[in-house]
């Protein structure tokens, strides 16, 4: 069960390349200190671990790693930083796959709620994270606010990034709620480029805590970021942590 787009060897492969900064200590600092944090003495589980920038140095935190992932080539990437037996990955979609016992933290950064393109498998994803959460254990997710403030009458696209090498933009299909996010990096100096991209289905914070709700799940805080900094409706994302109740 899953409208996901397949991540290929190929991208798989060039993957950490292209995410320096959100692998740099000034990021992951704040996200490891977090999730530590929530997680507690227990053991977590990430779901969509990809190439384990997040997992990875989570686990080397001292805290017990699990993840679901579902592209093959993204977990043969993650498989060349840490073994099996450290940090244990199942391939599947993160929607139905289930992973051996209970967990203090189950978690979803980096946007990655919004590739599955459905209502639906947005739900079973809560419910998915709440059949593996211990009592008292929390899910947390990390997802963008959708952007539509930027969009003026007549519009459907919002660029995101304007750099040299990069050039980004997202196409909006409102009645769907299903954004495409268009990609066009350079590719070598002798001036190409190479065009990505890929779908993603938004989701308002407050539509997360009704499908939080049905899962059994209740919305314990919410801030913009993993600082803890109080999330306004100026905030361009949010952190937010819901607790299965005792």
């Amino acid at each position: 069960m899953t409208s996901s787009e397949l991540w290929s060897r190929e991208a798989a492969d060039r993957y950490d390349a292209g995410e320096t900064e959100m692998s740099s200590a000034a990021v992951l600092g704040p996200t490891i200190a977090f999730l530590a944090e929530v997680a507690g003495d227990g053991r977590a589980l990430e779901f969509a671990i990809g190439t384990g920038r997040v997992g990875v140095p989570l686990r080397e935190s001292g805290v017990p790693v699990a993840g679901i992932e579902l592209s093959e080539h993204m977990a043969a990437v993650l498989r060349r930083k840490i073994d099996e037996d450290t940090l244990p990955v199942a391939i599947g979609d993160m929607a139905t796959t289930v992973v051996p016992g209970e967990f203090a933290l189950v978690y979803l950064v980096y946007n990655t709620l919004s590739n599955l393109l459905t209502q639906e498998e947005q739900v079973e994803c809560f419910r998915n994270a709440a059949r593996h959460l211990r009592p008292g254990g929390r899910f947390v997710i990390e997802l963008g606010v959708p952007p539509l403030r930027f969009l003026p009458p007549g519009q459907v696209a919002v660029p995101f990034d304007i750099s040299e090498r990069h050039l980004g933009f997202d196409t909006f299909d409102l009645v769907r709620q299903v954004l495409v996010s268009h990609h066009f990096t350079r590719d070598g100096d002798d001036g190409s480029y190479r065009r990505d991209r890929s779908q993603h289905r938004y989701a308002w914070p407050a539509e997360l805590d009704l499908m939080a709700r049905i899962a059994g799940l209740e919305l314990e805080r919410r801030v913009a970021d993993w600082d803890g900094t109080p999330f306004t409706q100026d905030s361009g994302k949010h952190i937010s942590v819901w607790r299965k109740p005792l």
